[in-house]
């Protein structure tokens, strides 16, 4: 099945002229100062080319969004500085305050990824952060500081070189459960020497090392976890894996999960109902690229792009391999439509990291923002060409007649080439559009306001769950109105060792209110809210949608 997306390019240059937004750079009157440590000391150490995540959380519960950015660190034996990660906690004023050290955060440990989640069903987000070594697990306390609870919930133990991680209650009994991702079996004392001309040592690629099974822990429900990854039919110790995302690719209302590998095929596990999953992803069509090649896959996101009511499916991949773009359909196959949509031949030269789906210009289309960057900083004398630093991707939604790059049209700043890894979305200043965060490899975090050329409406719901997971992980949000639909899932994880906020945010354009809004929430329950105004909202799982009373800046 192939979706024919011919773009005229007329089309082109008139949606390219103004995408109708600009993603403004205000890192630095926001308060962040955050700059990523991985530790390079000329070892050429793997782990160095990975970077690391980030994500908005509002770990407080105030209704504002929050920032945590994860660090590297210095090498034993090479140690110059102590670097941790760090915790922005929102001023309500377009600003942060860095409380790190008072929330019990400033922990030194070379971290990768972040996936914050109600593991407990207090109210409060708890934090998961990957490692090079052991992974950790904070608990919220709900007074504004994090527990170290690796060991009392019986996570520890398990040591890798672990990336991407997401929460989702994969038996739906209400109880967030855990996955989380391995690239390779990779140790100081397993480092392999790689050389491009014999000499001197270069970062090695994948191929270089063993696999590593990724993990799946399921929640007692007791404060800890049982280590399901070999009863559940996840364990695979041939998988690399670096991204993953949860979609419900076959309809039936059970969280499925996509693994995005690199230079290994890729993963679709379908949720069998019993509390194992089969890897469908050749059957599927998502394994490999469509010339059957397994590619280098990093970042994924999965989101209703089309509002066909169908998840798609983003996958970042290496310079030359072009990212994967997997239209959705009824009955659960995919189609590689990047080369036709616009999407493949932009970026067939970059090597692309975080990705996700959201509205930026709230017009009721997804866009793809996509962050690209290289592994070493010596591509240029190897590839002439190829950079380094490279600019990122903003790929605007136009429908049927598919994307457009509009990243050099929405800011400089957002466009300067950078070497991108992490990247989420999340409305941090309450205005209602949905604003950016990027992070970058030994480099600075990136924060970008989203600032809307013309007033677009939005419908903004934040979730809570009592018979499901209270983050209502998992949950569907259906809106309609007269001819338009679209669908929303609320989801951890995503994009690449990032997590965008868990409030979900509808695009309206210049529609003031909808017809009807569906939940369809992980316990199997099914609320309709009928003939809805625009704005900013909080549904309780069976008891209606309430106004957001936090105000905007």
């Amino acid at each position: 099945m192939r979706l024919l997306w011919a773009v005229p390019a007329v089309a082109l240059v008139l949606f390219a002229a103004e995408p109708g937004f600009r993603l403004v750079d205000v890192t630095r009157q926001a308060g962040i100062s955050f700059v990523h440590n991985n530790g390079a000391f000329g070892g050429k150490y793997l782990p160095e080319t990975l970077g690391s995540g980030g994500a908005f959380l509002d770990f407080d519960q105030d209704g504002w969004q929050d920032i945590l950015l994860v660090n590297g660190a210095d090498w034993p034996g090479h140690k110059t500085r102590r670097t941790t990660m760090s915790l922005y906690r929102n001023n309500h004023n377009g600003t942060f305050t860095d409380v790190t050290r008072a929330a019990g955060l400033d922990i030194e440990m070379y971290g990768m990824g972040v996936a914050a989640g109600d593991f407990n069903n207090d109210g409060f987000p708890d934090l998961f952060i990957t490692a090079v070594g052991q992974s950790r697990l904070f608990q919220n306390s709900g007074k504004g500081t994090f527990i170290d609870v690796t060991e009392r919930s019986q996570i520890a133990g398990h040591s890798g070189l672990s990336t991407s991680a997401i929460w989702f209650d994969y038996d739906r009994d209400g109880k967030l459960d855990l996955f989380v991702s391995n690239y390779v079996k990779w140790s100081e004392a397993q480092d392999v020497f790689c050389s491009l001309d014999g000499k001197h040592k270069s970062y090695c690629t994948p191929e270089a090392y063993r696999g590593s099974s990724n993990w799946l822990f399921h929640n007692r429900g007791d404060g800890t976890f049982e280590d399901v990854t070999a009863k559940s039919g996840i364990f695979d110790s041939t998988s690399k894996s670096l991204g993953v995302a949860m979609l419900d690719y076959d309809h039936d209302g059970w969280p499925d999960l996509f693994v995005a590998n690199d230079t290994q095929p890729n993963k679709l596990y379908r949720n069998r109902h019993d509390g194992t999953f089969q890897d469908v992803a050749v059957e599927a069509g998502v394994a490999f690229s469509e010339d059957g090649k397994a590619r280098a896959g990093m970042g994924v996101d999965s989101a209703d792009y089309e509002n066909s009511g169908y998840p798609g499916i983003a996958v970042t991949n290496f310079d030359g391999e072009m990212i994967g773009l997997y239209r959705g359909s009824q009955a659960g196959n995919y189609a590689d439509v990047a080369l036709n949509s616009g999407v493949g031949k932009a970026s067939r030269r970059s090597l692309g990291f975080g990705c996700f789906f959201f509205d930026a210009n709230l017009d009721g289309l997804l866009e793809l923002l996509v962050v690209n960057g290289h592994i070493d900083d010596t591509v240029r004398n190897i590839q002439p060409g190829v950079r380094y630093e490279q600019p990122p991707h903003l790929f605007v939604n136009i429908g049927k007649q598919g994307f457009y790059d509009a990243a050099p049209a929405v800011g400089s700043g957002f466009a300067e080439p950078k070497v991108g890894r992490g990247a989420a979305f999340g409305d941090f200043d309450n205005d209602g559009d949905l604003d950016v965060l990027v992070t970058t490899s030994h480099g600075a975090a990136h924060l970008y306001r989203n600032d809307l050329i013309a007033p677009k409406q939005s419908l903004r719901f934040r979730m809570v769950g009592t018979k499901s997971n209270r983050d209502a992980i998992g949950a569907v949000v259906r809106v309609y109105y007269g001819s338009h639909y679209a669908s929303l899932m609320v989801k951890s994880g995503s994009s690449y060792l990032s997590q965008s906020e868990l409030p979900v945010t509808f695009g309206l354009g210049e529609q003031t209110k909808v017809d009807r809004v569906v939940a369809e929430w992980p316990s199997g329950l099914t609320e309709t809210l009928p003939s809805l105004s625009v704005g900013r909202y909080v549904w309780t799982e069976g008891h209606g949608a309430k106004i957001d009373k936090t105000k905007p800046n």
